[in-house]
C-alpha cells in the first residue's frame, strides 16, 4: 500500500493522469481496474477516474510493490550535466534561458546527459527550488524548443501552473517570437510574407519545401525583413506564422538564401562560405520573446508585456562585419 499526498504541482489533474505519472510502471488496464474495485481510493473513498485532485487530497493505492519504481525518485542523472547556464530572466514561476548553439535541449539519440533541461534541473536542485523527493508527478519542463545548432531563448516552467499557462499562451500565439539569421544571398524584397508547403521525412529528420500543395505537406508562412546586407550576406529578422520543423532554415533555402553555416539545407556557395568562416552551426538565433497576453489569470498578470532579448544575437551581426 502507498499513499500520495497531493501538493500544489499535483493539483488540478485528473486522478488517472496523476497516477500515470506517479506510478509509471502500473499498466493502464490495472489502473482503471483498481479505481473500479476500490483498490485505488481518494481520501479513503471510491473516486471517479475523472475526479480532479486538490491540494491536501490523499491518494491511496492497494497494489503490489512491484509496480512502484523505487529508483524513480532517486534519479539524479541531471547532476552529470554541465554547469554553464545563461539565464535571461528568472522568477518563482519561470526561467528564460539563453541557449548556446551546439547544446541539445532534450536527450537525443546520442544519449548525452548534458542537455539544456538537465542543466536547468541541476541548477534548480542545487539552489533548492527543485526537490524531486517531494514531487509525485511534476518535473520542471521546457515550454518551447529550438534545434541543437540554433541559439537563443527558451522558456522553462518551474511549477505545474506555469507550465500549463505558458503552454496555452504559446498555443494561442500570445508569446511572440522573433528570430535573427544570416543568409547567404539577398531576398528579392526588403520585406515579405512567404507561403509554401513543407513535408517532413521522419527517417532523415529533414524537410522539403514546395511551391504548390503536395500529399503530406503542410502550409508554412514565414515573414522576413532584411535588416542589413554586406556583400553576399543578409541579416534577416524572421517571424513565424506557422511553426514547422526546420521552417526557417528550409524556407529560406527554398527562396535561394540558405542560412550561413547550415550544412543540411545549404547550397555550394553557402557551404563554401561557412567553411571559410569556420562556422559549424547555422547562423540562426531565437532573438526575442514578448509576452503579449490578451488575458492572464491574476497569478501571471505581472508577465504581460514583458520582453526578453538574447545576448547570442550579437554574434550574428559580427559575421557581416568581420574584424580585419
Amino acid at each position: 500500500m502507498r499513499e500520495f499526498k497531493i501538493n500544489e504541482n499535483d493539483s488540478g489533474q485528473r486522478l488517472d493522469k496523476f497516477i500515470t505519472k506517479a506510478v509509471p510502471c502500473l499498466p493502464t488496464s490495472l489502473l482503471y481496474k483498481g479505481i473500479r474495485n476500490k483498490r485505488i481510493k481518494l481520501n479513503g473513498k471510491r473516486a471517479e477516474i475523472s475526479t480532479r485532485l486538490a491540494v491536501g487530497d490523499v491518494v491511496t493505492l492497494y497494489i503490489n510493490d512491484e509496480f512502484f519504481d523505487e529508483n524513480r525518485q532517486d534519479d539524479r542523472s541531471f547532476l552529470h550535466a554541465g554547469d554553464d547556464l545563461t539565464i535571461a530572466y528568472e522568477d518563482e514561476n519561470l526561467l528564460v534561458l539563453d541557449k548556446p548553439a551546439g547544446l541539445v535541449v532534450h536527450e537525443d539519440e546520442s544519449g548525452t546527459a548534458d542537455t539544456l533541461i538537465n542543466r536547468v534541473l541541476k541548477y534548480l536542485y542545487k539552489k533548492g527550488d527543485y526537490r524531486p523527493e517531494e514531487e509525485h508527478s511534476f518535473v520542471p519542463a521546457l515550454c518551447n524548443r529550438i534545434d541543437r545548432n540554433t541559439s537563443g531563448l527558451v522558456l522553462c516552467a518551474k511549477n505545474a501552473a506555469a507550465l500549463q499557462f505558458l503552454n496555452e499562451k504559446i498555443r494561442t500565439r500570445e508569446v511572440e517570437k522573433e528570430y535573427l539569421c544570416v543568409a547567404v544571398g539577398k531576398p528579392p524584397k526588403r520585406h515579405d510574407l512567404c507561403k509554401a508547403f513543407l513535408r517532413k521525412d521522419e527517417k532523415k529528420n529533414q524537410v522539403q519545401v514546395f511551391r504548390e500543395p503536395k500529399p503530406g505537406a503542410k502550409t508554412i508562412l514565414t515573414e522576413y525583413t532584411v535588416l542589413e546586407t554586406a556583400g553576399p550576406l543578409s541579416l534577416l529578422e524572421i517571424k513565424l506564422h506557422t511553426g514547422r520543423t526546420h521552417q526557417i532554415r528550409a524556407h529560406m533555402a527554398f527562396l535561394g538564401c540558405p542560412l550561413l553555416g547550415d550544412t543540411k539545407y545549404g547550397n555550394p556557395e553557402s557551404l563554401a562560405m561557412s567553411k571559410k568562416l569556420g562556422l559549424s552551426w547555422q547562423a540562426l538565433c531565437a532573438a526575442r520573446l514578448t509576452f503579449s497576453f490578451g488575458t492572464a489569470e491574476e497569478r501571471f498578470q505581472y508577465l504581460t508585456g514583458k520582453r526578453f532579448s538574447s545576448g547570442k544575437a550579437e554574434r550574428l551581426v559580427s559575421y557581416l562585419h568581420p574584424k580585419a
